[in-house]
């Protein structure tokens, strides 16, 4: 495990779970049960800050995590240093030995 992952920071991360809406409708929303908390490395990987009335701000970050996740998607949420943020790219599995593999996930900061 690389030093990042071991002595990184805290965030807590909403799995994804399917339910049946009243509708009938399978629907995919994060895990009502409440986060999990894990210790990742973060890299910040672009920003953009707006210069004009209308834009917005978009900070992405990439966040390494255990091998040991799961279930985590596009739908699921991530709050770390005080701010919400949404899953942006599905998240990427690296296989390696045992210390070296991860998964990466691309966040980007909600406004």
């Amino acid at each position: 495990m690389s030093v990042q992952r071991r002595r990184g920071q805290k965030a807590r991360v909403w799995k994804t779970t399917e339910i049946v809406d009243n509708r009938g409708n399978t629907v995919i929303v994060a895990d009502p049960e409440g986060p999990i908390e894990v210790t990742a490395a973060f890299i910040p990987q672009r920003s953009a800050r707006a210069e004009v009335p209308g834009q917005q701000q978009i900070n992405v970050t990439r966040m390494i995590v255990d091998s040991h996740l799961e279930g985590v998607s596009l739908w699921s949420l991530v709050e770390h240093a005080g701010r919400q943020w949404d899953v942006v790219s599905p998240p990427a599995y690296h296989h390696g030995d045992r210390r070296t593999r991860h998964w990466s996930i691309d966040i980007r900061e909600r406004p």
